[in-house]
Formats: C-alpha cells, sequence, structure tokens
C-alpha cells in the first residue's frame, strides 16, 4: 500500500506539471495575441493553447510519470509476493473470501492498467487506477481481513481457480474502463464550459484525449471485460450445478452477476447498434462498474443466501 501510495503521489505530480505546462502554452498565445493587436490596432482572437507534444518526445520530458510506473512495477512485485504467500499458507488459491478477493483483485487491476500501457498511453489514469487501489486495500485490510482457514466443501472445486480468477480478470477490465468513461464526461463538461466562454477551470483535462477518444478506449476494453464476465456467469452456473444440483437457483449474488451482465449488454448492444455515443453511454458504464461496486461490497456484506461463506469474516 506504500509503494501505490508513493505512485499516486508520482502520477499526481506528473498530472500536475502537465497541467502547468498546458496554462503556460496558454499564456504565451494570449500573450502573443495582446502583442499582436497592440501592434495592428485591431481586435485579436484569443485561441486555445497548441497540442501537447507527441507522445514519443514528450515521454523523455515525464520523470514523474516514469518513476509512477516504476514503482507500480515494485507494488506489483509486492503484492504478487503477498498473494503468492497467502496462497501457499492456505495451501490453494488465495481468493476465496473478501478478503482474498480484494487482495488479488487489486493486483489484477494493477496488472491489467501495466499492461495496456504497453499498447495505449493510459499514464494520465495512474493517479486514479493506484489511488483506487489504495483505498480498496486500506478497506479490505480493516473490514475484511481473516485469518487462513479450510474451505467450505462448496468451495473445493477446481471451479474456483477458473470462475473466481476470471471473474476478477473481468473487474479488472472494467475498472479501466469506468476510469475511461469517467475522464470522458470531464472532458465534456469541459468543452460546455469553453462553447460557453466560461473559462477552463480544471486545464490538465487539455493534457489528456478527448472525449471520443476516450469514449472509444473505454468501450473496447469493456468489450473483453463484457467477454470476461459472460464466461463468468456461464461458469458459475456449471459449479453451481456441480456444488448444489441446479443450474440456477436466483441466490443473491446469482442476481446480481446476471444484474452487471444485463447492464454491461445493455450498454455494449446500444452504443454498438444504437448509436447511443456521450455522456449517456458513459453514465452507463459507470452504472455497470457501481453495480460491481455493490455486488462486492454491499451484496456481500448485508444479503445472505448460498454465497454468504465469501462475506463477512465471521467465519460463516
Amino acid at each position: 500500500m506504500a509503494v501505490y501510495l508513493f505512485a499516486f503521489i508520482a502520477f499526481a505530480l506528473d498530472l500536475a506539471r502537465r497541467s502547468a505546462e498546458s496554462q503556460a502554452r496558454v499564456d504565451l498565445v494570449r500573450r502573443g495575441s495582446a502583442a499582436t493587436e497592440a501592434a495592428s490596432g485591431g481586435t485579436a482572437v484569443l485561441v486555445e493553447a497548441p497540442p501537447a507534444p507527441p507522445a514519443a518526445a514528450a515521454s523523455t520530458r515525464r520523470p514523474a510519470a516514469r518513476t509512477g510506473i516504476a514503482l507500480l512495477v515494485v507494488g506489483v512485485l509486492l503484492h504478487l509476493g503477498a498473494a503468492v504467500l497467502r496462497g501457499v499458507a492456505a495451501g490453494r488459491v488465495p481468493w476465496a473470501n473478501m478478503y482474498e478477493f480484494a487482495m488479488t483483485g487489486t493486483l489484477i487491476m494493477v496488472v491489467v492498467y501495466l499492461v495496456s500501457l504497453t499498447r495505449i498511453d493510459l499514464r494520465f489514469l495512474g493517479s486514479v487506477i493506484s489511488g483506487f487501489v489504495v483505498v480498496l486495500l486500506g478497506i479490505s485490510t480493516v473490514s475484511f481481513h481473516v485469518a487462513v482457514s479450510p474451505l467450505p466443501p462448496a468451495l473445493q472445486s477446481y471451479w474456483l481457480v477458473l470462475h473466481v480468477l476470471v471473474a476478477m480478470l473481468g473487474t479488472g477490465f472494467f475498472t479501466l474502463a469506468a476510469a475511461l468513461s469517467a475522464a470522458q464526461l470531464l472532458q465534456v463538461r469541459r468543452g460546455k464550459r469553453l462553447g460557453a466562454g466560461r473559462g477552463d477551470r480544471l486545464r490538465l483535462l487539455a493534457t489528456i484525449p478527448d472525449a471520443d477518444r476516450l469514449e472509444n478506449l473505454a468501450y473496447r476494453i469493456s468489450v473483453v471485460g463484457f467477454i470476461l464476465w459472460t464466461f463468468t456467469l456461464i461458469a458459475g452456473a456449471i459449479w453451481a450445478n456441480h456444488a448444489w444440483g441446479r443450474y440456477w437457483g436466483w441466490d443473491t449474488k446469482e442476481v446480481w452477476t446476471f444484474i452487471i451482465w444485463v447492464v454491461y449488454a445493455g450498454y455494449l448492444h446500444a452504443r454498438a447498434t444504437l448509436g447511443w455515443r456521450g455522456t449517456g453511454s458513459a453514465w452507463l458504464n459507470l452504472i455497470g462498474y457501481a453495480c460491481i461496486l455493490f455486488n462486492f461490497g454491499v451484496v456481500n456484506v448485508f444479503f445472505h443466501g448460498l454465497h454468504s461463506y465469501s462475506g463477512l469474516p465471521t467465519g460463516q
């Protein structure tokens, strides 16, 4: 958690520096416009700051971002060590209860983010991902921590490996997509403010991709998450038949897993076939992720059913 916290600070410093550089470019343009106006006696037209340098050139001037990535890698190695040691101590995979799911799930979130960085420049999300992971680890350590204990009979199956692992992978992709949708909404709001001539309150948004680019990235990443979540739903039904003799029983966790699938299916279908784009699709994507958080933090804690053994650290 400490390493992830330092990574959060490094990424935040990178955003602050890029925001200051963007503001400096705007000030330079304004001063040039004012000088032109004074020399010509005409009316100068203020223009937006020139675009940021290409990624290849900008990367050499972003030491804070590089430090943040390095710290994330160190954090992942420590995190992986913790998960492996937990599994060794338990003699099984380390995701059989809420504490272990949060510990391993946050590890996968960071890994998904780092792998995505090899294909797409998402360094502007570094503070969001690292900060979110710190919060989740803190909550799970304080509220959900349990000692190593034997598995209940229903969990003693190879489906525990497949079903839960794929669910965590899907959650990792959905987390990244939700962060992109949130950034998209901020970009849309910024565009409206600029269009109304009310100024730019959050200059750092000028340094990240535009709303259309963010929306396309969120959609593509959500497709991957949806495929994984579909497998999770199917695998869960097969496991339920092995454990309880029926594929579907309307247990609370089953219902919410299906609700999440329906929300994301609606999001992908609406955007792909109906052309429902912009803030509507972003909000629907965030609603889907809110359902995931509700499923983990509320359903597991306050709703009782056949999956209650994976809930609070009460030994139940």
